[in-house]
């Protein structure tokens, strides 16, 4: 795998860890609601279903790291999948929730998915 594939993933990855943080963690406070723009009141109402968000991003950034550690063939099946989940999710996302997720999540994942599959 190219290193351009490798560091890709990896910034893909770590996206997905911070927003676990950020909506298991921080969804309550100052960071959690600029993202949403929920005032406190409404970011308290949610915040159950912003840490479910925050896991399976979790899920996410978890799959990209294991395809990061194993090694091919195995490792590209993984990268690939785990792309794949990423930019669907980015794209339902983007098309049902807030337009930006087609930028911040589906369009890296989708560079970071095509950089893998040229270097395969």
């Amino acid at each position: 795998m190219s290193i351009i594939a490798s560091v890709l993933v990896a910034l893909v990855a770590l996206f997905h860890a911070y927003v676990l943080v950020l909506e298991m963690f921080l969804w309550e406070g100052p960071r959690g609601r600029a993202l949403s723009g929920y005032d406190p009141e409404m970011a308290r109402a949610t915040a159950t279903l912003a840490a479910n968000q925050g896991l399976y991003n979790g899920f996410l950034a978890a799959g990209l790291a294991w395809g990061l550690w194993e090694s091919d063939p195995t490792g590209y099946r993984v990268r690939v999948f785990f792309l794949c989940c990423v930019v669907v999710a980015g794209l339902y996302g983007g098309l049902t929730a807030n337009r930006r997720i087609l930028f911040v999540q589906a369009l890296p994942g989708a560079l970071a998915l095509a950089a893998v599959v040229a270097a395969g």
